[in-house]
């Protein structure tokens, strides 16, 4: 078995882009095809994600034949947990690579890439200067502010003040400061423990559902954040739990676009407004409110969320027959 990679990443995140060594994808839907892979194709999930090769946060993106008309390429996104239904560092990373690749015809100043997501249609935006594409931003699904302004008891932590909200996955928002957290000061393994806490106790009471479908209507993970929801010129910065207990070293384009929409909704932030979106990494997004949308019932916004990937590397792994470690593990 052969399977090869072009690894980038984006504001430090981690992208494991399939170039070549999974079978044909049955001909579907992108959730149908998202379905295919989960049930028959997991094992190679497994071999590209865990270790040896890759580690606990690894990401990934395979690349399958687009359904929507319109779309220049369709993706399908992998992590320790699963299979996601969208990633804004992805995009980032894939707006670029489609550029260099010619997967789309090259345009300067900047050239258009429709990427199909299990989400829908994400329109990237890639900077192109001398034939050389540069930083992308994009704009998403619908994103909504499902539920605002919710409490929680959490066993150790008391009385937990939240928000969900939709950016093409379904977010917990909440101030790091309720659970004795602040940047700079604790260690990351204390808002993964915090986060992972208030993730799994929501996902037991908090039942969710999305407009398009039910497949979309999951707890993809927590961000905490440091409670400066109301527009200013200054930095806020968040941490991204997801999956399962995976720590996002980019501010997370989604979660991005979920907390610029629960921020709009409660009027921290109007439309054509931009802010910067700091991880725990110290890297950077830019994201900015585009327009007002719906998404069924819910009043909805379009967000543009803008950062910057790089190319860390390209490689070929194989899998000896009598090799089942190389299948894949964890350790934590």
């Amino acid at each position: 078995m052969t399977l090869t990679v072009v690894d980038m990443h984006t504001g430090g995140e981690p992208l494991r882009i399939v170039t070549r060594g999974y079978p044909d994808i049955p001909r579907g839907t992108i959730l149908e095809k998202r379905a295919y892979v989960r049930d028959h194709l997991d094992h190679l999930r497994k071999i590209l994600m865990f270790e040896p090769r890759g580690h606990y946060d690894m990401y990934g993106a395979l690349l399958v034949e687009p359904d929507l008309p319109g779309a220049d390429l369709a993706v399908l996104f992998m992590h320790n947990e699963g299979y996601s239904t969208m990633c804004g560092h992805a995009i980032v990373a894939l707006g670029r690579y489609a550029v260099d690749e010619g997967l789309v015809a090259k345009r300067e100043p900047v050239t258009t890439v429709n990427i199909e997501a299990p989400c829908g249609l994400v329109v990237a935006s890639v900077e192109v200067r001398d034939g050389k594409a540069g930083a992308v931003s994009f704009e998403s699904v619908p994103a909504f502010l499902f539920a605002g302004g919710q409490t929680i008891e959490l066993p150790g932590h008391g009385t937990i003040r939240f928000d969900i909200a939709y950016g093409g996955a379904f977010y917990a928002l909440a101030d790091c400061h309720q659970f004795g957290l602040e940047f700079g000061r604790d260690r990351v393994r204390d808002f993964v423990d915090a986060a992972t806490a208030l993730t799994n106790r929501l996902k037991a009471e908090f039942p969710l559902s999305h407009p398009d479908h039910a497949d979309l209507a999951f707890l993809y993970g927590t961000i905490l954040t440091d409670g400066r929801d109301v527009f200013s010129g200054e930095v806020t910065k968040n941490i991204c739990v997801f999956a399962e207990a995976e720590v996002d070293r980019s501010p997370t384009g989604s979660g991005v676009t979920a907390r610029l929409a629960a921020m709009h909704a409660k009027g921290g932030i109007a439309i054509g407004q931009t802010r910067t979106f700091e991880s725990i990494a110290g890297s950077r997004f830019s994201g900015a409110v585009v327009r007002t949308s719906q998404a069924g019932p819910h009043e909805a916004i379009i967000a543009r969320v803008g950062g910057r990937a790089y190319y860390s590397g390209r490689s070929e792994f194989i899998v000896e027959p009598d090799d089942e470690l190389g299948r894949g593990f964890l350790l934590r």
